[in-house]
This record gives C-alpha cells, sequence and structure tokens, in this order.
C-alpha cells in the first residue's frame, strides 16, 4: 500500500521543522528509503512573527499567509496537512476553512493523548510561549476533558528563552530555564507537562522526568505516521 502524503506548515522555525521531520523518522523501521513516509513541507521561516502579532500587538496577521501554504500543500497532492508550531495553532480555523483536507491538530491530539491517561480534574502544566496562554490555544481542548492548566510564572524568562533557541539553538542556558519551569510545576502539583513549543521539543529529552512529559511534536509525528498508513 502507498503511503499517504502529509503537508507540512514548517518554518516556525526552520529547526522545529527539520525536528518534526526527525520525529516522523523515528517511528519507522525502514530497511530502505521506500519504507520512510512522503512528506511535503513548505519551509516558510516569512511567516509573520505569532509573537510579534499576539503578544507584541504589532505583527501582521499570520493567518492568510498559513491559509495560503495550506492551498498551496493540497493543490500539490497532500491528503492532511501538519503543522510543528503550536502558538500557530490559533490560526487553526484559518488553515481548515481553506482546504477541503485534514488539519492534524497537535494541540487537540496531545490533550487526547493525556486524556487517556489522566482522570478528569487533573492539573497539567504547559511549557510554552505565553501566547498559548494569552490567546487560549489551550483552553477548548482542556475543558473538554476537564483537565487545570498551569503554567510558569515567569513568562518573560520562557520568551526570552524561545528567542534564544531561534537564534542560537538550544543551549545550557536554554535547558536551564525550561528544566526550572517544569520543576516548578511539578512542584505546584502538575500531574503531567505538555511540551507545547516546538523550540523546546529541541530540549525534551534532557528535561528531568518528575512527572511524565508529552511532548506535542511527537504526538504530531505519530499522528502523521498513522495518517499515512490509514485507509
Amino acid at each position: 500500500m502507498k503511503p499517504r502524503v502529509t503537508g507540512i506548515l514548517g518554518g516556525m522555525g526552520p529547526e522545529a521543522t527539520i525536528l518534526l521531520q526527525q520525529r516522523v523518522l523515528a517511528t519507522v523501521q525502514a530497511t530502505d528509503d521506500a519504507d520512510h513516509l512522503p512528506l511535503l513541507i513548505d519551509m516558510n521561516p516569512q511567516v509573520p512573527s505569532r509573537i510579534a502579532h499576539l503578544i507584541d500587538g504589532t505583527g501582521a496577521d499570520p493567518g492568510p499567509v498559513l491559509a495560503d501554504m495550506a492551498r498551496k500543500l493540497e493543490q500539490s497532492g497532500a491528503s492532511a496537512l501538519a503543522m510543528p508550531c503550536n502558538t500557530a495553532h490559533h490560526y487553526a480555523v484559518q488553515i481548515e476553512q481553506a482546504v477541503a483536507i485534514p488539519f492534524l491538530n497537535m494541540v487537540n491530539l496531545s490533550v487526547e493523548k493525556a486524556a487517556n491517561d489522566l482522570p478528569s480534574s487533573s492539573r497539567v502544566g504547559i511549557l510554552s510561549s505565553p501566547a498559548l496562554r494569552k490567546v487560549g490555544v489551550f483552553d477548548a481542548p482542556l475543558k473538554r476533558v476537564g483537565f487545570a492548566a498551569l503554567w510558569p510564572k515567569n513568562e518573560d524568562k520562557m520568551l526570552g528563552a524561545i528567542r534564544r533557541i531561534k537564534a542560537d539553538g538550544p543551549t545550557d542556558e536554554t535547558l536551564e530555564v525550561l528544566s526550572s519551569a517544569a520543576e516548578e510545576l511539578s512542584n505546584r502539583g502538575a500531574e503531567l507537562l505538555f511540551v507545547a513549543c516546538s523550540e523546546f521539543s529541541l530540549l525534551t529529552r534532557d528535561l528531568p522526568q518528575t512527572v511524565p512529559i508529552i511532548d506535542t511534536v511527537d504526538v504530531l509525528a505519530d499522528a502523521i505516521h498513522t495518517h499515512s498508513l490509514t485507509r
């Protein structure tokens, strides 16, 4: 059976998009190139800044650009879409309205995965851009399963770490910021942590495992694998 093609709205940021490719590769036990899953990737680092638009209130709306990328990927043969940027999921409705193919929403999928392991009323910590809290990207999915969100208190540090990773890649300094935030949330009662920024996903493997961790990029890679091989 020929696997179906997933279109990737990428470039937010470029290293995070490459990370998703690596995570998708890791879902396959391959003996030859042909065993791997086909991806169509629009690596577009010129998508307007989500931080500028949602936090600073100064940037252009990324939604129309993302919708146009989605249409082009569909026209090029993608049978589903995926996007390894949690903050950009604020624009998911604009993406979905632009195409007739499914959008693999990694925020919804990650919360659903957590709901399989935790009871309703559980508290979950979210390691992410402050923009996710500000615009409520996780609010509806968490409400559906009865979870309460905990966010790091020092949002400036979290945003600064994201900006440093975009500029310099993952560093010991940014790992320390993320590890401290993870410890803080665990101490405040989080029963599970979401790594919900794809820049932070570059550091997930080095985080202390005080409580279970769900990396949204891992969840998205698994969803792409399932879509590719399901008819």
